[in-house]
């Protein structure tokens, strides 16, 4: 089992930056990529970013390349996504999200990750 816990998210005018953070607990995550995903009222759950934990690679939605970076901490056990030059259609509950996987795998789909965290909103104001 994995727990995932998210915090970082808050209230930020368009233009502004914030840093999600992911803190995981329970089994190791030497062989695992996390995820980012976001969900906006009345829209389905979206791939943000994902990195493998083991081997750092990551990648990233067009919706928020070049503008977000997503990295791991591995001694705090914590994922961090950092969000710059925000946009009012960033709006969303954000998630945290772990699943196992082999060698360098790091899925965007939702439905391959298996542990969730309960989400925190990011709003941003136009």
């Amino acid at each position: 089992q994995v727990q995932l816990v998210e915090s970082g998210g808050g209230l930020v005018q368009a233009g502004g930056s914030l840093r999600l953070s992911c803190a995981a607990s329970g089994r190791a995550l030497s062989k695992h990529a996390l995820g980012w995903f976001r969900q906006a009222p009345g829209k389905e759950r979206e791939f943000v970013a994902a990195v493998n934990w083991l081997f750092g690679d990551t990648r990233y939605a067009d919706s928020v390349k070049g503008r977000s970076t997503i990295s791991r901490d591995k001694a705090r056990n914590t994922m961090y996504l950092q969000m710059n030059s925000l946009k009012p259609e960033d709006t969303a509950v954000y998630y945290c999200s772990a699943v196992a996987v082999g060698g360098s795998h790091t899925p965007a789909a939702a439905a391959e990750y298996n542990y969730w965290g309960q989400g925190t909103q990011v709003t941003v104001s136009s």
